[in-house]
């Protein structure tokens, strides 16, 4: 009888062992929260798969909301607490007022964060540096894409100079065949963008102009921040008829179609074009004024991924920021993505032509970041926005270059102190 019970005993004590053992052995389901849209299939066909394979017991999935949707939404989730286990980041003053409410987590003791640079971390980092909360995930590059089989034809030579580059338009213009610039100015954000974000820094140098921006030692009414203005009411003539009403997409069916010749780009187009446009393509980087001098280029941090601070799967979650951080992950990007760069120091291998050549620019020229994403569009007027529109009314004619950066700084003044 002691004998039964004691087995009885031993085998109810291995059923509550194999109860526990398979409560652990459950999988860990992380959500991540996105505004990418359109590059949900690579997370799930390629990003996911990749981490699940090092992983077992982790499950992810990808759970992206519209752009135009995702602040508000993220806010919402966040402050009800129904956000996902893994946030990614925008840039800037955004992540970081999440951050400030306790939202999102410190990672300053995440393995694979010395994989970056301080700059490269400064879009996710609070003001003195002292705290990073989102790993840096990618940035995307500013210039110009062509058509190459156009320029062939034309005899046009990739512009390394303003006057060639103007040049260049003017004989495009002159043959008819193709609209000069594809850039419309009904959705404002891209002729601030990609105009004038674009062509930017070559004026005021850079991290230069945009840290003396910051300190208040450069103003808007400086001529190298006018200057920018006054290259974009140039750009008026080359932009094709009825560019008041084209919208963004509009824009890039022109080019794609093969009815515009030149367009002002941000990288993240890269793969759109690849698969829509049936010529031969190039890029060059933002003309600067002389032969010989230093360019600068837009080299913008533009998404980053952190951890949602209510999370109740911290450790599986943190092993995923993790491989963000790896150049695994940034190999996988960097070619599944192409037009989207890691931030890492070490240096991935880019397979895709026209994206390997924005990326070359980073060692010919200086990179910053766009002039109104730190600290500068906190305040109401918002100069991000102001921007925008300043951008559009220069090219359309309805305000000077002189007059624009008046009333920015008029409103930065209104709310920012140095």
């Amino acid at each position: 009888m002691k004998f039964q019970t004691t087995l009885m005993l031993a085998s109810a004590t291995m059923a509550l062992l194999a109860g526990v053992g398979s409560a652990y052995a459950q999988d860990v389901n992380l959500t991540i929260e996105s505004w990418r849209t359109d590059d949900l299939a690579i997370w799930q066909d390629k990003i996911i798969p990749a981490f699940e394979a090092a992983n077992p017991g982790i499950k992810v999935t990808f759970a992206p909301t519209a752009p135009t949707e995702y602040n508000a939404a993220l806010s919402a989730k966040l402050d009800g607490g129904t956000a996902g286990d893994i946030i990614t980041c925008r840039p800037f003053d955004a992540s970081l007022a999440l951050f400030d409410k306790g939202q999102l987590a410190s990672l300053n003791d995440l393995a694979g964060m010395e994989n970056f640079s301080g700059a490269a971390k400064s879009a996710w980092s609070t003001d003195d540096g002292a705290t990073t909360f989102c790993v840096p995930m990618g940035a995307v590059i500013h210039g110009f894409i062509y058509n190459a089989d156009a320029f062939a034809a034309l005899g046009i030579e990739e512009p390394k100079t303003r006057d060639e580059f103007f040049a260049a338009l003017d004989k495009i213009k002159a043959d008819g065949t193709y609209i000069p610039l594809a850039m419309g100015t009904n959705d404002q954000w891209e002729a601030a963008t990609m105009g004038y974000q674009n062509i930017g820094p070559n004026y005021w140098k850079g991290e230069e102009g945009r840290l003396a921006l910051i300190a208040g030692t450069q103003k808007l009414t400086d001529a190298d921040w006018v200057a920018p203005y006054a290259e974009l009411a140039r750009w008026k003539d080359y932009m094709g008829d009825g560019f008041e009403a084209q919208t963004y997409s509009d824009s890039q069916n022109l080019f794609t179609l093969g009815r515009a010749a030149i367009y002002p780009a941000g990288s993240w187009e890269i793969a759109g074009f690849n698969a829509n446009a049936s010529f031969k393509m190039g890029a060059f980087p933002p003309p600067v004024a002389a032969a010989g001098d230093t360019c600068y280029i837009s080299d913008h941090t533009d998404i980053g991924i952190g951890l949602n601070a209510a999370s109740p799967n911290q450790e599986a979650a943190k092993k995923f920021l993790s491989f963000v951080a790896s150049t695994e992950f940034g190999t996988i990007e960097a070619n599944a993505l192409p037009g989207f760069y890691p931030l890492a120091k070490d240096p991935v291998t880019i397979e895709d032509p026209l994206a390997q050549e924005f990326a070359s620019w980073r060692s010919e020229c200086q990179s910053t970041i766009r002039s109104t994403y730190a600290i500068l569009s906190r305040g109401t007027p918002n100069l991000e926005n102001e921007t925008w529109n300043a951008s559009v009314q220069v090219i359309k004619g309805a305000e000077t270059p002189e007059a624009a950066g008046a009333r920015l700084q008029a409103g930065l003044d209104s709310w920012y102190k140095p």
